[in-house]
């Protein structure tokens, strides 16, 4: 594949949805509630609406280049090729260069889209043990590492072996985990924040 393209899928992934947002609404999230530039941060900031709206286009920042991109330069080889674009698709949503790097969100919106892509069956399977954990607890932290762990035994299911996209999709799952660490930490200290109150500022916690 052409170099372009994989600056094509990390400048896709860096588009601040959540910070575009913010910013229409006249907030600025870096500053409130978790600071962080994710769907979640912007449903206990500014509501259901919006937070979905960012959800959904963070996914397809992960879905469309990694659906479109290698087919429309003639890759050949097949999904080692979705893989890399996927990856940089994260990549750019956790460190954003239009925001120099810093202020991205977790990955969960995007990654969710890059497997719908590589992983139709598997993908949906991981969203809709996420939407059943929110739906229970109310916590979108636990519903992402539910969801992530849920992924690469989906693939796992389906392809009835150890495939080296379930493999890949363990390590992003395990990326997901790796950005959640400090979540965990509140979930265990019973100290994690449910959607649906009120937010803190970041001195308040850190960034979810």
């Amino acid at each position: 594949m052409p170099l372009w393209t994989f600056g094509a899928a990390y400048l896709a992934g860096s588009f601040p949805t959540a910070y575009i947002v913010g910013k229409a609404n006249g907030v600025d999230l870096r500053t409130v509630g978790s600071g962080n530039l994710g769907a979640t941060n912007v449903f206990r900031t500014l509501g259901w609406k919006w937070g979905l709206l960012v959800y959904l286009v963070d996914g397809l920042k992960g879905l469309l280049p990694t659906l479109l991109l290698p087919g429309a330069v003639g890759a050949a080889g097949g999904w080692p090729w979705g893989v890399a674009v996927g990856v940089l698709t994260i990549l750019g949503h956790v460190k954003p260069v239009f925001l120099m790097g810093k202020g991205g969100g977790k990955g969960v919106a995007t990654a969710s889209g890059v497997f719908f892509a590589l992983a139709p069956v598997a993908g949906a399977f991981a969203v809709l043990a996420f939407a059943l954990v929110v739906s229970l607890t109310r916590y979108v932290s636990l519903a992402s590492l539910v969801g992530a762990a849920v992924l690469p035994v989906a693939i796992l299911v389906q392809a009835g072996a150890v495939t080296p996209l379930m493999l890949v999709s363990l390590a992003i799952s395990a990326f997901v985990f790796w950005t959640h660490r400090e979540n965990i930490g509140r979930l265990l200290r019973g100290e994690e924040r449910r959607i649906g109150r009120g937010s803190s500022t970041p001195s308040e916690g850190s960034r979810s």
